[in-house]
C-alpha cells in the first residue's frame, strides 16, 4: 500500500490474482496429471512457480505485480492438487486421512516459513529482495522433490475418457459438490483472516510493524502440530465429525480476535488456522472416499473451488472492513464457518457409509 500508494481493494489483488490463476489452471493440470503422471507434473509446476516468483520480484508497478502473481496462480495446482491426488493414490485408503494431515502440515510448515521470511526480508531490505528469496527456497524445494519423490506406483491412465463426460459426472456426484463447497470456504476463512488481521494489527493501538506481522504466522505450527491428531480422526472418527470439530475451534478463534487484548487476538487467529488447517485434512481425504476414476481432474476441480473461495476471501471482506472494520470482517468469516458445516452435514456421507466405501475402494 505504501509503496504503491494503493487502497486495500487493489492490494488485495495481489492476493486474489493467484488464486484465480489456480482456479483456472486446476481442472486442466489434474486431467494432464491423470494422463502423463503425477510426479511429472508436480515437478513441472515447482519449477514454474519458482520462475514465476523470480519474475515477480522485478516488478516495477502494481499491476507487474499482480500480472506475475496470476501465473504464479496458474502454476501452483501442479503441485498442490496434483500432490493430494498423489497421496490418494499411493496410501491405502485407511491410511489416507492420516497421509494427508501429514501433508497439510507440510502445506502449514510452508506458510509460516514464507510468511516469516519475506517479513524478515522485507523489513531489512525491500520486497524485490523479499521475492527474490522467496524464488530461491522455492528452487531448492523444486530440486529436492526432482531428487526425493518417490516414483509412482500407480501408472498414468492409457483409456481414452471423453473430458466433458468425466467433468459432468464429477460435478453432478452429490457428494462432490458438497466437498467442492467446503474447499471454497475454507480457503476463504484463511485468506480472509489473515489477510485483513494484518490491516488490523497494523494501525492503531497496535502499530505492527512487517516483522512483527511476519512473525505473527508463527500460529501456523500450532496447526500444523494438532494435524497427526486429526489425521487419526479422520480415519478413525470420520470426516464429517472431524470437520465440525474443526469449524468449532475456528468459531471460537475468531470470536477471540475481537478481544482488545492481542495475546488473545494471536490466541484466535492459532485457533482460526488451526481449524482452517484440519478443515483442509478433511476436504481432501473425502475426495478419495468418494472417487474412483478421474482422481486427478476431481482434485483440479477442487482446487478450483477453494482458490475461487480464496480469490473470495482476499478481495469481498474489502467491501466489510470499509463498513465495519475488523468487527463486520469476523462477522462474515463467522457466516462462512456456520456454512461450512451446514454444507458437509447435508452433502457428505455419515460414518458408516462412508466406511463400507472406504472397504469398496481398498479391496477394488
Amino acid at each position: 500500500m505504501r509503496v504503491f500508494n494503493a487502497t486495500h481493494f487493489a492490494v488485495s489483488l495481489t492476493v486474489t490474482a493467484s488464486t484465480m490463476g489456480v482456479a483456472v489452471a486446476a481442472p486442466v493440470v489434474g486431467r494432464v496429471a491423470d494422463l502423463i503422471g503425477r510426479k511429472r507434473v508436480i515437478l513441472g509446476s515447482a519449477f514454474g512457480v519458482t520462475a514465476a516468483t523470480a519474475m515477480a520480484a522485478t516488478s516495477s508497478s502494481l499491476t507487474q505485480f499482480i500480472a506475475w502473481r496470476f501465473i504464479q496462480g496458474l502454476a501452483t495446482p501442479g503441485v498442490f492438487g496434483i500432490a493430494i491426488a498423489y497421496v490418494q493414490d499411493e496410501w491405502p485408503s485407511s491410511r489416507v486421512g492420516r497421509a494427508m494431515a501429514a501433508y497439510v502440515s507440510g502445506t502449514v510448515t510452508g506458510g509460516f516459513c514464507g510468511r516469516v521470511l519475506v517479513g524478515l526480508v522485507a523489513s531489512r531490505y525491500d520486497w524485490h529482495i523479499a521475492f527474490g528469496a522467496l524464488a530461491v527456497a522455492n528452487l531448492l524445494t523444486a530440486v529436492l522433490l526432482a531428487a526425493l519423490l518417490p516414483g509412482e506406483t500407480r501408472r498414468p491412465s492409457t483409456r481414452s475418457h471423453h473430458h466433458g463426460q468425466s467433468i459432468v459426472r464429477l460435478i453432478t456426484n452429490p457428494q462432490l459438490i458438497g466437498t467442492n463447497a467446503v474447499g471454497f470456504c475454507v480457503l476463504f476463512m484463511q485468506v480472509a483472516m489473515f489477510s485483513y488481521v494484518t490491516f488490523h494489527l497494523s494501525g492503531e493501538p497496535y502499530w505492527l510493524g512487517t516483522a512483527a506481522l511476519g512473525w505473527l504466522f508463527v500460529v501456523y505450527l500450532f496447526g500444523a502440530a494438532v494435524l497427526p491428531l486429526a489425521g487419526r480422526w479422520i480415519d478413525v472418527r470420520g470426516h464429517r465429525a472431524t470437520l465440525a470439530i474443526s469449524m468449532a475451534v475456528g468459531v471460537t478463534g475468531a470470536v477471540l480476535t475481537l478481544a482488545p487484548w492481542l495475546p488473545a487476538i494471536i490466541a484466535g487467529l492459532a485457533f482460526v488456522g488451526t481449524g482452517v488447517f484440519v478443515a483442509q485434512a478433511t476436504a481432501s481425504s473425502y475426495i478419495g472416499a468418494v472417487t474412483h476414476e478421474d482422481r486427478g481432474l476431481a482434485v483440479g476441480i477442487y482446487s478450483t473451488c477453494y482458490y475461487v473461495g480464496g480469490s473470495a476471501g482476499g478481495a469481498l471482506p474489502a467491501l466489510f472492513w470499509n463498513v465495519g472494520g475488523w468487527p463486520a470482517c469476523v462477522a462474515l468469516v463467522l457466516v462462512v464457518q456456520i456454512t461450512t458445516v451446514m454444507v458437509a452435514l447435508r452433502s457428505w456421507q455419515d460414518q458408516s457409509s462412508v466406511g463400507s466405501l472406504q472397504s469398496s475402494v481398498a479391496g477394488n
